[in-house]
């Protein structure tokens, strides 16, 4: 099998969530941090014809990139990776699955207390504020109708904060969300979110098949 760019996309986004990775046979793929605070699933065009596991994911890539055109043949315990002439190629082991991190179920999202579109540049200038002040949080709270979206340091009430509004339903119109921005691994492009106030979100890709379940910070509040 071969990999296109946009699985190899996905594969390296998910290596940024968690070092490790357990394939299962098909075309979907599904990794969660260690904290089990981000789980991403995505589907890929390109199914895996059998089950297996990566202990260090970047590495993987990395040997992918040893080669043009990355050719992927699959046996018990190993995977043989050859270019397109077939003069090189690398034979790369499996890791045991036992030993690996993995989801060990899928998420059922609650019912959305708040729903939004953040597109890829609203999502951009959050992460370079977030960088310029030295702040790790986002809140986003009801303003007028809309919904404002803040870097912001919730243990200093006296530090800098950045901010911008953007469209968004609620159904309470007293509520601040808090994520921590460390946690907002996900590929650049426009998402659909809902968030709950069961302290869960959903991030879902409006161009790929792939979506994130996000925790909220604990200091979030929601109708006090």
């Amino acid at each position: 099998m071969e990999l296109n760019e946009t699985t190899l996309e996905v594969l390296k986004n998910f290596a940024s969530i968690n070092p490790n990775l357990v394939v299962r046979e098909g075309n979907e793929i599904s990794t969660i941090t260690e904290a089990k605070n981000v789980l991403a699933s995505a589907t890929i065009d390109t199914p895996f014809p059998k089950e297996f596991g990566v202990y260090n994911l970047s590495e993987f890539l990395g040997v992918l990139n040893l080669v043009d055109k990355p050719s992927l043949k699959f046996d018990d315990n190993f995977v043989i990776i050859s270019d397109s002439s077939g003069r090189s190629k690398v034979k790369y082991f499996f890791s045991d699955i036992d030993m690996l991190t993995a989801p060990s179920k899928t998420i059922t999202m609650p019912e959305a207390d708040v729903s939004l579109t953040l597109d890829s540049s609203t999502l951009s200038k959050l992460k370079r504020a977030a960088s310029a002040l030295d702040n790790s949080k986002i809140s986003i709270s009801p303003k007028d109708g809309t919904l404002e979206l803040s870097v912001v340091d919730p243990a200093n009430a006296t530090s800098n904060t950045y901010s911008i509004v953007i469209d968004g339903e609620y159904t309470e119109s007293n509520f601040t969300f808090v994520f921590d921005i460390n946690n907002l691994k996900i590929i650049d492009g426009d998402y659909e979110v809902k968030i709950s106030k069961k302290l869960i979100s959903s991030f879902v890709n409006k161009n790929m098949g792939v979506q994130y379940w996000i925790a909220l910070e604990k200091s979030s509040t929601f109708g006090v």
